[in-house]
């Protein structure tokens, strides 16, 4: 099966920007809301790709990565869709096609294959970080990070950018126990892409 992981922060936290050390034929990129990626690059991208066109890419996967910018977008642009729709249904089709892509994932792309959801954060009333969605009727539905072994979270202090591996109670990061020599970590999803393969000895390269 293959590995999805969650990336998580807020606008300009340097979510996509941590894609800057993939080569174009380490990573495929599938652009939800068609914008340009912030560093020069020649990343193989399909731009406002729907959920059937994500899956059927997947579920052939030529590539060992796939990363998903920005993945809160699924759930908004059909939410923007259906907003004339009245009733409860609709929230609960949102979340039914949000699992089924990460079922697809899980079931139907090889063992080396991991698909990257680089995703907006929101905080709830208590003042914890989590996962965007569409409001109390999908979380109801969802719990996003429920789905995910890996979140990580993308921060800025205004001058340099990390990933948080672990959480400190107000965040839902988390990872693996050995995965990550530290709490903080570089913002380079390629490193990052290198230490989960290394972690769960799986290999990366095309053949």
């Amino acid at each position: 099966m293959g590995i999805p992981v969650m990336i998580l922060g807020e606008s300009a936290s340097g979510k996509s920007s941590s894609l800057r050390n993939f080569a174009p034929d380490d990573v495929g990129v599938f652009n939800i809301a068609g914008k340009r990626l912030p560093f020069r690059n020649t990343l193989p991208v399909a731009n406002n790709p729907s959920y059937g066109t994500i899956i059927a890419t997947l579920e052939k996967a030529n590539k060992k990565a796939y990363v998903i910018d920005d993945s809160q977008y699924l759930l908004c642009f059909e939410m923007f869709d259906r907003a004339k729709e009245v009733g409860y249904q609709k929230f609960t089709d949102m979340a039914q096609h949000f699992y089924s892509l990460i079922q697809t994932i899980l079931r139907k792309t090889p063992d080396d294959v991991i698909v990257y959801f680089l995703h907006h954060t929101e905080l709830t009333a208590d003042g914890k970080r989590k996962a965007k969605t569409i409001g109390k009727m999908l979380d109801e539905k969802l719990t996003v990070e429920g789905l995910f072994t890996i979140v990580l979270l993308c921060e800025t202090d205004g001058e340099r950018h990390w990933f948080t591996t672990q959480s400190d109670g107000t965040t839902t990061a988390k990872s693996p126990i050995g995965m990550f020599a530290d709490r903080e970590i570089d913002n380079d999803l390629k490193a990052v892409d290198t230490a989960i393969r290394e972690y769960y000895e799986i290999g990366g390269k095309q053949e």
